[in-house]
């Protein structure tokens, strides 16, 4: 206990209030000292869904939400400002963190990315993590092929702000932010409308890439069941087919973890998600439950698939030993009889025979002949 009391003791001094309204002055700290991070795509504030503007430098749209009043376009109303940022560093996060309270371990987990699925509730604010995913287009798919690309969203949400953090070179947020400008009726709703219009999207662009990978995986097992395919059928396609698992596989890193997160914000009341949003979240829960299933579809058909490949190939070899077994006793009577008659004693029968020697010939020809038959006949060549 005095342990977990020592770290409270620590953590608690960095943790400050959320966008309090101020009536003196507010001191920006690190803001003040330097430019807007160039990490900084977009800031923007909004107010009853309008935006106030185009984009604000990072100072005044906080001095804006913060102080309440109006400004050139917007009334007095409470309003939010969305910040959202590429690949900042920890230099240029340091001090939007500093300013919006936000939680050092998810600083942490922001700046420096490679995070799997998840949501985590603070004392003002929710963290949550987004993998992303795009289907890379191909030709043809090899053993080498990259099926799906991976990046990661991060959104910081609160009463006053949403700060979006983004990893990757897609996933952009710019032809979303302007869905919302043009509906400002659910932009009205605040910070979480912004998270579930993030989620739907990435849930979107799921099952957009599961059709994808679903074509993928159709042409796989076209090719390892089709009649004739010389390739296919000695296991030609396994590297192909162990390719596309492990894109799978990266692709299930993204998608199971996000289950429960969303199943939370969609069943769970939270002062930080309006109750009219919170509905929406159920749908985007069963849009990724459905995509899990599809997911977890697709890696036990995959082994089902790789498994029958290997299965055809050992066939082919065992088809294979088959053959030359055949062969081999075929050419062993040839073998047999010129290897006797190869010794050369002078007592051996026919050998001073004036039809020795086609009587020989005839009698190779005519029992491996016969032996070829019987082994055409039993399938064996």
């Amino acid at each position: 206990m005095s342990m977990i009391r020592d770290l409270r003791a620590v953590v608690r001094p960095a943790l400050r209030p959320t966008l309090r309204k101020h009536t003196a002055p507010y001191d920006y700290g690190p803001l003040r000292a330097t430019a807007a991070p160039s990490a900084v795509v977009d800031c923007a504030v909004y107010r009853d869904g309008v935006r106030c503007g185009d984009s604000v430098p990072l100072r005044e749209a906080l001095d804006a939400v913060r102080a309440g009043r109006p400004n050139e376009q917007c009334d007095g109303s409470d309003g939010f400002v969305w910040i959202g940022l590429h690949e900042p560093t920890e230099q240029e996060f340091a001090g939007i963190a500093e300013e919006f309270g936000l939680h050092p371990l998810a600083v942490e987990d922001a700046v420096h990315a490679h995070q799997r699925p998840k949501l985590e509730r603070y004392d003002d604010s929710l963290f949550t993590v987004f993998k992303t995913i795009r289907y890379v287009e191909h030709a043809e798919l090899t053993a080498t092929s990259e099926v799906v690309e991976t990046g990661e969203v991060m959104v910081f949400t609160g009463r006053y702000f949403v700060i979006t953090v983004r990893h990757g070179g897609h996933g952009s947020l710019r032809a979303l932010r302007h869905r919302l400008e043009d509906d400002p009726e659910l932009l009205a709703k605040g910070p979480s409308a912004v998270l579930h219009a993030i989620a739907d999207q990435v849930v979107d662009d799921y099952l957009a890439v599961s059709e994808a990978v679903q074509d993928d995986i159709d042409e796989v097992e076209i090719d390892v069941f089709s009649a004739g395919n010389g390739k296919t059928s000695r296991g030609g396609d396994a590297g192909r087919i162990y390719q596309l698992k492990r894109e799978v596989l990266e692709f299930k890193r993204a998608v199971s973890p996000l289950l429960r997160p969303m199943q939370v914000l969609g069943e769970r009341p939270m002062r930080l998600v309006d109750p009219e949003i919170q509905k929406y979240f159920r749908d985007v829960a069963d849009h990724v439950a459905r995509v899990h299933e599809q997911v977890v579809g697709f890696d036990d058909l995959l082994n089902s698939i790789l498994q029958a490949n290997l299965a055809q190939a050992t066939v082919v070899q065992n088809e294979d030993m088959r053959k030359i077994t055949a062969w081999a006793a075929i050419l062993a009577v040839p073998t047999m009889i010129t290897g006797v008659y190869g010794m050369n004693f002078d007592t051996m029968p026919e050998l001073r025979w004036r039809f020795g020697y086609p009587a020989v010939l005839v009698a190779i020809v005519v029992i491996c002949y016969s032996i070829h038959r019987g082994f055409r006949r039993n399938g064996w060549l």
